[in-house]
């Protein structure tokens, strides 16, 4: 995958390490997402995800003698999610965490996998590599919140410029690890 792709994967893997552990399919983590979306916004966004606002009223009020149903399972998660990133971002919480104090974040690179690939056709032997992620915290945490490729992309390039002549190496990667 390219990187910038890779970095929202990784920005994703964080904020949802952090969220909610319980399934949206157990009782308690129903109850924690409708907690969690009991605010005018949070309606709203169940709104948006296609849940009537007579639903919405029903499961608030607790008055909901059926459990919704597997589609509202997956609309009150999705509901859920797109709040918690929002929440997340806006709080700054994200940004002040990647940059942490100025020190930054180490991030694992990790090359594209290529040992399928006949031996005459392989690239020289790419290891993983290792880099701090300076003063991007915000930049990174703002271009995942707006689901902003282009800026990832860009963000991704600036990360690369560290590696020197290994740039083009790394700009497909099978995955990146930060150390959050």
């Amino acid at each position: 995958m390219k990187g910038g792709e890779a970095l929202a994967a990784e920005l994703n893997r964080i904020v949802y390490s952090s969220g909610i552990s319980s399934p949206v399919t157990s009782k308690r983590g129903l109850s924690a997402r409708l907690r969690y979306l009991d605010s005018k916004a949070g309606r709203e966004a169940l709104r948006q995800q296609g849940v009537s606002p007579r639903t919405v009223r029903s499961w608030m009020a607790g008055k909901g003698n059926v459990a919704p149903t597997a589609r509202n399972l997956a609309k009150i998660d999705s509901a859920y999610w797109t709040r918690r990133r929002e929440n997340v971002v806006r709080s700054g919480w994200l940004g002040r965490h990647l940059d942490n104090n100025g020190q930054g974040r180490r991030m694992e690179i990790h090359p594209v996998d290529d040992r399928a690939v006949p031996t005459e056709y392989r690239r020289r032997e790419i290891s993983q590599r290792t880099v701090t992620l300076r003063y991007v915290g915000e930049d990174l945490a703002k271009a995942w919140a707006e689901q902003d490729q282009d800026g990832l992309d860009e963000i991704w390039d600036d990360v690369l410029t560290e590696l020197d002549s290994d740039y083009n190496a790394y700009a497909y990667v099978s995955s990146v690890g930060i150390n959050a």
